[in-house]
């Protein structure tokens, strides 16, 4: 019996009005927060830390049922999805404990 599910979501953001690195960290401070008080992700920016106007990151959460990551998943796609700036791509992968342990 699988004794719990991870899910993984890669994203990319444009900030189309993103004028300054500064201004870029404020919007990724807020996204990171937001994701995690609201689903008790993990979430990482892990490429395009140079740019300006672009973003990479990659978010993780874990729970017991498969049915509650995918919930989650969507949930973030939701939000990132309503946000000033732009969700340029996502995907994401589920995964049991025993999968991501091995």
């Amino acid at each position: 019996m699988t004794s719990g599910y991870v899910g993984v979501l890669d994203f990319e953001l444009h900030f189309p009005d993103g004028r300054s690195l500064k201004a870029k960290r404020r919007h990724l401070l807020t996204v990171k927060s937001r994701l995690e008080r609201r689903l008790g992700a993990s979430v990482a920016e892990v490429d395009h830390h140079e740019l300006w106007q672009r973003s990479r990151l990659t978010m993780a959460v874990v729970r017991r049922r498969a049915g509650e990551v995918e919930d989650a998943i969507e949930e973030a796609r939701r939000y990132l999805s309503s946000q000033e700036f732009e969700l340029v791509r996502s995907e994401a992968r589920l995964l049991s404990v025993e999968e991501v342990i091995e």
